[in-house]
């Protein structure tokens, strides 16, 4: 992805003598020290030799062997001075005693200078010939080994190659002599080399590895030559190329920048990473890191707020919540397109993202409440909970799209939080539990009925992949947002300004939706396998209920859907909305009784409170109004015949199969049962068919029978577990 640059500006990397080529290791000792392993760090007939050629006014030549060589690079001696060459001897001696020849060819090899702030094999291989130091072949090593002596002219220079050529050769000439090769392998040994530039090197996910460099604690071992990195460049390039595209197409809006993340959550290493959409423009301050800025995250985090409300019993999918003008104290919020829907389910006030549903839900949790779960799921540098009140839950406070990737993580983990990976392999701990895993399967299952942007269909599937997505937009258009579950991977776009200049075209399902279904589109065209259809927890269950009230279906209700629901902690109840009005043939109008059977018809009306009453009406959909003597028909309510009293059950774990059957007499016209055990939903029945239940716990239990007539009736169950 990147060589980067040591802290004195040199391009070093650090290859152990058993990683490099050993033609290269042969060639540097034939052609810079032939008695390497002979002498004890000098050679002094060659010393002798160089001094009376340097002296006698003839040409300068060196006489330094590898030691003395390494003694000069390592403590950066001037030997140029009769007293600086003394010293690098002595030196060169004293390495020697001390080290092995090893060690002393190895330093040397990752020391020597091959050109410009090029320093080492290791980084001249990568650099000139884009392989590592072992991958050298036999012509590449023996370029590399003339370079040191003089590298500013001889490393990578067109217009410098003779004075590399030349050389070349005489160290060929005396390989042919001490190894000789085949005329085959000879010529290719002679074969010219394909320098690379510098500016060649790659420069791949510059954010992320500027990251990884400021934060070098996060990476165990940091002083290791190699990081191996959790990016796959396959799945980068698809993210900066779509993000390229897409800016350009919408660039007459001022849309010039965009940042994005991309996690497989089931190791939770990133993948990917686009922290701006150019990181050279100066324009657009591409050199900021996106991905760990601080913004506004919108609507973003009301998933979880529907979640912890799911945990806490506050609601289900398909409960009923007022999208009305609401004022929560001194805090009014309003929808984004100022207008307002009236009743409406929780799943659709999540996925068309309504404020005010939104900020009731927030009002009712308590333990924990939204701030409370941010701080526990890491969220940094958040203020105190009064600074943000309830405009925390349309975005009133920051977070990093790393840790908004991180808690859409959660919730494809089951609601455990983890810690993202930024290494290859890095062992995935076990992260606390801060949603339950029910609650995490309702809440994907709620943003994967979310449309994609233009479309009406009810579930999305046009991408290949089930997509549990979300988006949103901060105050004053300043973040666009779109973030959510893409098959196997966390994808978080965002789309902005860095300077925080607002732009009315930055919608999050305008702007930032389009570009997350593009990549989506591409993650899956890339590799288009079928994924299993997720598989619900064991506490999560269906229920039918009336789509009018949310509540389970009376005799009454016309309409009827299966939601979701976590039995002992869902609010569930038999609903009251529809209920039998008589109306009168003569007037058209609902009579109270008494009334004579032939002169009335029976109509079913809906008997909705004031304030909702008032809602269809400013909707221009009027609700008729029921008369205030109906009640309802009142039926005489169910007798239990099962359990009976004042007995004790006994249950074991050894017989399984063992259950306790709750049975009732009911009114003629009742046709369903709904059992609770307290205020948990156990299930329904025809009248006529016992209900087989198995209690979890032991102690007493207030078996509650509720018929489609609304009627009720409890009975006390004595329960005893024996091993």
């Amino acid at each position: 992805m990147r060589l980067t640059l040591a802290a004195d500006e040199q391009y070093r990397v650090w290859t152990p003598l058993k990683d490099i080529s050993p033609q290269l290791a042969k060639a540097v000792l034939l052609y810079e020290d032939r008695w390497f392993y002979w002498h004890l760090g000098v050679n002094p007939q060659a010393v002798m030799r160089a001094a009376f050629r340097t002296y006698s006014g003839g040409a300068q030549q060196g006489g330094s062997t590898i030691s003395m060589q390494l003694a000069r690079l390592f403590y950066g001696l001037n030997t140029k001075t009769p007293g600086g060459k003394f010293q690098q001897m002595i030196l060169a001696i004293w390495l020697e005693m001390r080290y092995s020849k090893k060690d002393i060819l190895e330093a040397y090899l990752n020391l020597a200078p091959y050109g410009s702030n090029v320093q080492g094999a290791g980084a001249a291989s990568l650099i000139y010939f884009n392989k590592t130091a072992k991958q050298l072949s036999i012509s590449e090593a023996l370029t590399l080994a003339v370079i040191p002596q003089q590298p500013n002219k001889r490393a990578g220079t067109n217009c410098l190659r003779s004075a590399l050529n030349a050389p070349k050769e005489r160290l060929l000439k005396r390989w042919l002599e001490r190894y000789p090769m085949e005329e085959s392998q000879a010529r290719l040994a002679r074969l010219p080399v394909h320098f690379h530039r510098i500016q060649d090197l790659p420069f791949r996910a510059p954010h992320f590895v500027d990251m990884l460099q400021q934060q070098s604690s996060i990476i165990p071992g940091s002083d290791k030559a190699q990081v191996k990195t959790s990016i796959n460049l396959g799945l980068q390039t698809l993210l900066e190329r779509q993000t390229r595209q897409y800016l350009q197409e919408v660039s007459n809006k001022g849309i010039k920048n965009a940042a994005a993340l991309l996690i497989d959550p089931k190791s939770m290493e990133v993948k990917a990473w686009l922290g701006s959409a150019d990181y050279f423009n100066v324009d657009i301050q591409g050199q900021v890191n996106g991905v760990i800025a601080k913004r506004s995250p919108g609507s973003t985090l009301k998933p979880f707020i529907y979640a912890l409300a799911m945990d806490q019993g506050i609601l289900h999918p398909g409960s009923i919540l007022k999208d009305a003008p609401t004022d929560f104290g001194p805090y009014t919020p309003e929808n984004f397109d100022s207008k307002f829907r009236g009743p409406i389910t929780a799943q659709d006030a999540l996925i068309h993202s309504r404020n005010i549903p939104a900020v009731w839900t927030a009002t009712q949790l308590r333990s924990p409440s939204l701030y409370n779960f941010l701080s526990m799921a890491g969220i940094s540098q958040l203020q105190s909970e009064t600074h943000y009140g309830l405009a925390l839950v349309l975005g009133g406070g920051e977070v990093t799209m790393e840790e908004l990737a991180g808690l859409y993580s959660m919730l494809a983990n089951g609601g455990r939080l983890q810690t993202v990976s930024y290494l290859k392999n890095t062992p995935k701990k076990e992260g606390a539990a801060l949603i339950s895993a029910e609650a995490s399967f309702i809440a994907l299952d709620m943003l994967r009925h979310n449309p994609r942007p233009g479309e009406d269909d009810s579930y999305n599937l046009n991408s290949g992949w089930p997509i549990a997505w979300k988006t949103g937009t901060s105050w004053g258009f300043r973040d666009a947002w779109s973030v959510g579950v893409v098959g196997p991977y966390i994808l978080a776009v965002w789309i902005g300004n860095f300077d925080s200049r607002g732009n009315p075209a930055f919608v999050g399902i305008d702007t930032a939706a389009p570009l997350f279904f593009r990549i989506a589109d591409g993650l899956y065209l890339r590799k288009p396998e079928a994924l299993p259809v997720p598989v619900p927890p064991a506490g999560v269950s269906q229920v039918s209920v009336c789509s009018a009230s949310g509540d389970l279906p009376n005799a009454w209700c016309p309409l009827r859907h299966k939601t979701w629901y976590i039995p002992g902690k869902s609010p569930i109840k038999v609903s009251q909305l529809h209920q039998p009005v008589a109306i009168s043939l003569k007037t058209g109008q609902p009579v109270c009784p008494p009334y004579q059977a032939d002169q009335v018809r029976m109509e079913i009306m809906e008997f909705w409170g004031s304030d909702m009453q008032k809602l269809f009406r400013q909707a221009g959909l009027p609700r008729r109004s029921p008369p205030k003597c109906q009640q309802g028909f009142q039926t005489q309510a169910p007798d239990i015949s099962s359990p009976v009293r004042h007995v004790s059950y006994q249950l074991r774990t050894s017989r399984p199969e063992v259950t306790i059957p709750l049975q009732a007499k009911a009114a003629a016209q009742v046709r369903t049962l709904f059992w609770f055990d307290d205020n948990r939903y156990i299930g329904s029945s025809d009248p006529q068919v016992a209900l087989a239940y198995r209690p979890v716990d032991a102690g007493i239990h207030n078996i509650r029978v509720v018929d489609d007539q609304g009627q009720v009736a409890e009975r006390e169950m004595q329960v005893d577990w024996l091993e």
